[in-house]
């Protein structure tokens, strides 16, 4: 019998998750490759076949997504699987058309056929966008859960980057591990504030052998989202993150929708420095999304170390990177701080860009006067390295997540902004984690 033909887009998560779980071991399809997009110099790479299995004794090349019609016609695909994040419906209806009218099939896998079940409990925070707030969301989570007794292991969204074989099951427990794995800026901005906390963190490849692993240290096992993607486990409590600085993106991007949908609670995030009138649409759309999922407000406050220094400097500000470009947030925390205390110009650092960041601008022409943290390899750090010495700050202002100082050198004083969730009113989330959960013993 022959094989369907079957190429699977994405953006080395999702996509690899979806194969492994779907098509690994399915003798009647053969995935013939994987396409890749969004994140830089992850094509070229080959799925080893360490990871692929017994059918695929030679692994599975990764292309880049502009060959995705070069490879329907030359190897005859039948099947197209859409599997990577945070895009806009009529983006995907677009993929959609081109597939189509190249003859071949276009699908979207369900929660059913690629969710995981673990013999532990599982709390998921997901996002209707990327940049909402997952992170300090799942921080306070974390801490709840802990408060309660509990031994909390996060298992974090894939951000596998680089040498697949060596990051099938990822553990992190201190940074020393961060220095072990060769992680990234953006792993290091999801993983380095866990363990700041105290929590172990779990990520990698091959999610299945990861969730075994994580049980035998967790009464909880945490779900930390990527972008606005769906679990990869079947959880027990499911918590969705939307923006009001977003209005109406909670209705518009895929699988955001798909993730207030399956929502247990929403967090209303930035309620403190969002519009009255965007607040109330988007808890409108929430409440028609999933009417029986209760809605916590919160802020995002800033915490600024040594705020008085920024006044009347000229300014460099560094944000998170994933939450400027596919999240088509203009600005972040870092220009909320520096227009709040004072600093007398914001250095625009498009001039001064090395190397690919250059071509970030140009590709996300919504980022303004900032600099955003990318830094997915060593080439791409060492240029950032080089942007951030070129624009000659009397003052660096970072907003992410992680100290930049541990991985580059920066020669102009640093002043951290960092941002934690608070909720909002009573009750609060951590008391829904109580009644849900209990106090352990």
């Amino acid at each position: 019998m022959s094989r369907t033909k079957i190429l699977i887009m994405g953006a080395a998560g999702r996509d690899f998750h979806n194969f492994n779980v779907c098509f690994r071991d399915d003798p009647s399809v053969e995935v013939v490759a994987f396409t890749a997009t969004q994140i830089p110099g992850i094509e070229g790479r080959r799925y080893p076949p360490e990871l692929a299995g017994t059918l695929y004794p030679e692994g599975i090349p990764i292309y880049d997504e502009a060959e995705l019609p070069r490879l329907i016609a030359e190897h005859g695909i039948q099947q197209v699987y859409f599997s990577y994040s945070d895009v806009a419906h009529a983006y995907v209806m677009h993929k959609a058309a081109q597939v189509v009218a190249l003859g071949a099939d276009f699908s979207l896998l369900g929660t059913r056929r690629t969710q995981l079940k673990s013999r532990k409990p599982v709390v998921s925070v997901g996002a209707v966008r990327t940049g909402c707030g997952k992170s300090q969301a799942t921080r306070y989570v974390a801490r709840a859960l802990k408060e309660l007794g509990w031994r909390v292991v996060v298992v974090r969204h894939p951000m596998p980057y680089g040498d697949l074989q060596k990051q099938v099951v990822q553990r992190f427990a201190s940074h020393a591990d961060l220095e072990l794995n060769q992680t990234t800026i953006e792993e290091r901005e999801e993983f380095e504030p866990h363990l700041d906390n105290g929590h172990i963190v779990y990520a990698g490849v091959d999610y299945a052998l990861i969730l075994a692993c994580a049980e035998e240290e967790a009464d909880i096992i945490l779900w930390d989202g990527g972008n606005n993607d769906l679990p990869f486990f079947a959880s027990d409590l499911h918590i969705v993150i939307a923006d009001p600085h977003r209005p109406g993106h909670e209705l518009t991007y895929y699988p955001g929708e798909a993730n207030a949908r399956l929502a247990d609670a929403f967090v209303l995030n930035k309620v403190d420095t969002a519009n009255y009138a965007d607040i109330q649409a988007v808890r409108e759309n929430l409440e028609r999304l999933k009417p029986s999922a209760p809605i916590f407000e919160a802020a995002s406050p800033l915490f600024v170390e040594a705020a008085e220094q920024i006044r009347g400097k000229r300014v460099l500000v560094i944000e998170d990177g994933p939450t400027l470009t596919h999240g088509e947030m203009p600005y972040g925390a870092g220009v909320v701080a520096a227009r709040r205390f004072g600093a007398a110009e914001l250095i625009d650092p498009r001039p001064y860009a090395v190397g690919s960041l250059q071509d970030v601008y140009v590709r996300y022409p919504h980022i303004g006067a900032l600099l955003p943290a990318m830094g997915y390899g060593a080439a791409q750090i060492a240029e950032l390295e080089a942007t951030i010495a070129a624009c000659n700050a009397d003052l660096v202002l970072t907003a992410t997540p992680i100290d930049l100082r541990r991985i580059i050198k920066v020669t102009a004083p640093l002043v951290r902004v960092r941002y934690e969730l608070q909720i909002i009113g009573a009750p609060t989330l951590a008391d829904l984690l109580a009644e849900k959960f209990g106090r352990k013993g």
